[in-house]
């Protein structure tokens, strides 16, 4: 049974996959499947610097903010990451039932993780994206912006994102 959580208590990450779990080139094919075009990349290698990043932190929240959902959906997307991280996913900023997927698509990556902020309402927020589009500026501090081929693998983008949990835990 799964354990109930506050959004008052907990910090949410919006995270994207590609440019942010693994390299931003990412294509499908349909006798291969989704895979990266980088050579030497592979589809969630920096999945484990976010698993060790957060595991002193159980109060942090997931929400889904790729493509992946939108492309596939929910449960193909969240049944991807690592079960650790799958426990923490908590929902998606696309949601099937309540918009249509033409408005959701005309939205930046920003936009769509503001209109989730306003649905959800959690107490402290931050984001981990390769796409600043419609971000504003007086919410830039919230997003951890990677480069598409080195996402989480950056030390600058780990030295964010734990500055982000130190504060909001006061560690």
């Amino acid at each position: 049974m799964m354990k109930p959580f506050d959004l008052k208590q907990s910090l949410v990450c919006y995270c994207d996959f590609d440019g942010c779990l693994h390299d931003d080139a990412v294509f499908w094919h349909p006798k291969y499947g989704i895979y990266v075009g980088t050579p030497g990349r592979t589809l969630f290698e920096w999945m484990p610097i976010l698993e060790n990043l957060f595991e002193p932190y159980p109060e942090v929240k997931i929400v889904l903010s790729t493509s992946w959902v939108r492309m596939r959906d929910f449960r193909f997307a969240k049944g991807q990451l690592s079960p650790s991280l799958q426990a923490r996913v908590i929902g998606a900023t696309f949601h099937n039932r309540e918009m249509r997927k033409d408005e959701f698509d005309q939205m930046s990556r920003g936009q769509q993780v503001l209109a989730d902020v306003e649905r959800r309402r959690p107490k402290s927020w931050f984001a981990i994206d390769n796409d600043s589009a419609g971000w504003p500026d007086h919410l830039r501090d919230q997003l951890v912006l990677t480069q598409d081929r080195f996402g989480l693998s950056e030390l600058r983008v780990q030295q964010e994102i734990q500055s982000i949990l130190d504060t909001c835990f006061q560690i």
